[in-house]
């Protein structure tokens, strides 16, 4: 596997050396300033909103992440636990959601105080674009961020228009979605509303949700500009079909996890949230933003059975709030260059309401035996500075980057059941101060060389905290002594436009962790966790794109990441020893996609363009592991293998009338290829695979008719 992937990147390198691809530049969050994508001193990858649309469905945020390097975006084909991502290692160990990532909606944080995000609520049919951050620049977003995803939802055109579309495929999938979106005056607004639906190619693997995303951006006066943003997020069920075992796998990788038919394993989910974002321009060079937001989360899951009587149930009910107020500005005649500044505090609260108890055939039954109120907030405050170095002539060969967040953060748990197991009545503060120094090299116009370091910190959630090993056995008291992890990344890379129409982003990166969050020993549904030494990310990114004529058009990344143990420690009675790999990371990923289009493609000039294009994606991955040992003997089975998977699209695009139409269909796994989708890293029972999909198909239709 490993020849294959350093083979294709090979070709790729060498092919594209003469060959070149139009870069339509957009502003981007580097840090916490904006800046031209090419000019950020940092790994940036955007995502727009046709290769959203492209990438499948719009169900999984980890369709279109597939084309970004450094991230590893797993779909579990779970929707009671939604997709694995990683970054640069950061996040794979997340059973559930997301974990060690920031996730930011519209300018709203989805990830709460303690680092626990969930993807399924972005609203992929409505999104514009994805700006994926990596490297030391991200630590300036606070706790946990090991990267940053954020997602833009579209604004409205000139033009009001309603656009209908549905999707169908595989495995009962099916997808439908009305969008609105028009303009009066100084008032825009994007509505839209979906629903999806799949039988599931699993046992017990069927889910339903319904979610609508609106945006509504007003001009209150010339130099203030208003953003209302709300989501509605329902998921009335969705079945869990568990992991597999290696041999439950190799002999039908249909079936559901142990027990999980017998208790009747899912989960149900409601999200509501509403939130604002004020822009207001004092003068050209000094700028006002304040964002508040507000929401409800709702989960009911249902779990199966460790044991001939044990099964149970989870329940939260989560109120959640933020503030934040940023300024930004420019200094003009600042010594030897301008000066773009940034300065703000985030500040962010969740408290929810946690309970639990038995379940007899897969609904609650006896008392409560949890009932916890768990609370998390942070308060930060962060500041950047951009300064662009000028010469006497007035060029600007560097430009140095400065950034600093003092970011505090305090878990606390009530157990309103202190007799059960004890009383787990606990709370924790933590603190930490994260530098970021950057320089870059304007070698040419076309070439930017830069370096960055920068420190950051990662602290337990609460559901990391919320069980302590006593002798043998795990128990509900909250964990105090788990110390928050801390990192330290370096990075060097380039970005080079050799010609008008050719990009190439490589980058380098070297990331040391003290006190990592790993496993201590997980049974019967819970997991306790304890801090390892030391473990060491090095890693290589390389992005590569290019027009090979106007109507054809490749795309090409790959990703190399040694992430080891860098110190012995003990998991449960384990030993796991220096230079084990992390789970759940592949050493490399490669995604190579050609797309050719009969009337050219998006752009400025050419937004929509009409005819048949058709694109073909190669995404490959190497072996991982699903647990600390690394372990491949029968009887605890972890490795992972390596595959490669081909995806093919078709898309006609023409004008009935007023009426604009789109059919299009899709092959996913074309060759049939028999692969793991994902892992549940250390899972207690060994069930740690989750199958990907076999070929599976899907074909839509796409409606957009002016008001």
């Amino acid at each position: 596997m490993k020849a294959r992937l350093y083979g294709g990147g090979l070709w790729a390198l060498l092919s594209i050396a003469t060959q070149a691809q139009t870069t339509d530049e957009v502003t981007v969050q580097s840090g916490r300033l904006g800046q031209k994508q090419f000019d950020a001193p940092a790994s940036l990858k955007v995502i727009d909103g046709e290769a959203i649309r492209n990438a499948g469905a719009q169900v999984n945020l980890s369709e279109a992440l597939a084309q970004a390097p450094g991230v590893v975006a797993l779909n579990r084909n779970n929707y009671a636990q939604d997709v694995q991502i990683s970054i640069r290692g950061f996040g794979a160990r997340s059973a559930f959601g997301l974990r060690g990532i920031r996730l930011i909606t519209d300018g709203i944080p989805a990830t709460t105080p303690d680092g626990q995000g969930q993807a399924s609520t972005v609203s992929l049919t409505s999104a514009d674009r994805i700006e994926v951050l990596t490297g030391p620049l991200a630590q300036l977003y606070g706790n946990a961020a090991g990267g940053v995803i954020q997602t833009f939802t579209r604004e409205a055109g000139v033009q009001p228009e309603a656009q209908v579309s549905s999707t169908v495929g595989s495995y009962g999938l099916r997808r439908n979605d009305v969008q609105l979106s028009g303009r009066s005056g100084n008032v825009g607004i994007v509505a839209d509303y979906s629903t999806f639906d799949i039988a599931g190619y699993r046992n017990n693997s069927a889910a339903q949700r319904n979610q609508f995303n609106a945006v509504v951006t007003t001009q209150l006066q010339e130099a203030t500009r208003l953003k209302l943003i709300a989501n509605v997020f329902d998921m009335p069920e969705a079945k869990d079909p568990l992991g597999l075992t290696a041999a439950q796998l190799k002999a039908d990788p249909r079936q559901a996890g142990t027990n999980a038919l017998l208790d009747r394993t899912r989960k149900s989910v409601q999200q509501n949230q509403v939130g604002a974002v004020l822009e207001h321009r004092f003068h050209s060079d000094l700028d006002m933003q304040w964002r508040a937001y507000t929401g409800t989360r709702t989960n009911l899951q249902y779990q199966a059975r460790t044991t001939v009587a044990a099964s149970g149930w989870v329940g939260l009910h989560r109120d959640f709030e933020g503030l934040g107020l940023q300024f930004k500005g420019k200094v003009r005649d600042a010594a030897n260059g301008p000066l773009d500044w940034v300065m703000g505090v985030d500040m962010d609260r969740t408290s929810e309401r946690r309970q639990g108890g038995a379940t007899t055939g897969g609904e609650k039954s006896g008392d409560l035996t949890r009932n916890e109120l768990n609370q998390a907030r942070n308060t930060d405050g962060f500041a950047q500075v951009n300064w662009h170095w000028t010469d006497a002539q007035g060029h600007n060969p560097y430009t140095f980057t400065a950034g600093l967040r003092r970011s505090q953060v305090q878990l606390k748990n009530t157990d309103d059941l202190p007799l059960v197991e004890g009383n787990g009545t606990g709370q924790v503060n933590y603190a930490a101060t994260t530098p970021v120094l950057g320089a870059t090299w304007h070698a040419l116009n076309t070439l930017n060389v830069y370096a960055n370091w920068g420190q950051g910190f990662e602290t337990p959630t609460l559901s990391e905290a919320a069980y302590t090993l006593q002798g043998t056995s795990l128990v509900g008291l909250f964990n105090a002594g788990l110390q928050a992890s801390r990192s330290q990344h370096t990075e060097v890379g380039l970005k080079w436009t050799p010609t008008t129409v050719t990009r190439i982003d490589a980058a380098l990166f070297h990331i040391g962790t003290d006190h990592e969050i790993v496993t201590l020993q997980s049974t019967g549904g819970k997991t306790a966790y304890k801090n390892a030494g030391k473990t060491q990310r090095d890693g290589a990114e390389l992005a590569l794109k290019n027009d090979w004529t106007p109507q054809w058009r490749s795309q090409f990344s790959m990703a190399w990441l040694r992430a080891v143990y860098a110190a012995d420690f003990t998991s449960g009675t384990s030993a796991i020893t220096s230079g084990k790999r992390l789970p759940g990371i592949p050493d490399q990923q490669l995604f190579a996609s050609l797309h050719w289009a009969d009337q050219g493609f998006a752009s400025g000039a050419q937004p929509r363009p009409l005819g048949w294009s058709a694109s073909v994606d190669w995404i490959a991955r190497s072996q991982m592991w699903a647990n600390d040992l690394n372990t491949a003997d029968s009887s605890n089975y972890a490795r992972v293998a390596g595959f490669g998977q081909v995806n093919l699209r078709v898309r006609h695009r023409q004008l009935l009338g007023p009426v604009r139409a789109e059919l299009w269909a899709g092959v996913d796994n074309l060759l049939d290829k028999q692969t793991v989708g994902s892992v549940i890293v250390n899972q207690a029972a060994k069930q740690y695979f989750e199958p990907g999909l076999p070929r599976n198909s899907m074909v839509g239709a796409v409606l957009t008719l002016p008001l």
